[in-house]
């Protein structure tokens, strides 16, 4: 089940109350995913930031150059799993460019 479709769920027996705690970690567990893609992504945009110094700095027989743009990749590559994932969840909402 979703986040949407829990947000949508009307449970009869359960009070106002109870309801409002439920939705309450469902927005709480967004914020915290969401938290975690910008963590990311300044992770990414560090390590890219760190090859280019090491592409500077570095003579030619370093490897640090490569293993930096490595860690970027694999890193972007969580990223997009972690951007894919939370829209299939309904933690992201995509707006809708082809309308």
């Amino acid at each position: 089940m979703t986040a949407g479709e829990i947000r949508s769920c009307v449970v009869p027996d359960v009070g106002r109350y109870t309801r409002r705690v439920n939705l309450d970690r469902i927005n709480h567990l967004e914020t915290i995913y969401k938290s975690a893609l910008v963590i990311v992504l300044l992770v990414v945009i560090f390590s890219l930031g760190q090859a280019l110094y090491f592409m500077m700095t570095d003579r030619d027989d370093d490897k640090r150059t490569v293993w930096a743009l490595t860690r970027r990749i694999g890193l972007s590559l969580l990223l997009i799993a972690m951007v894919v994932f939370g829209i299939w969840m309904g933690w992201l909402h995509p707006h809708d460019v082809g309308q």
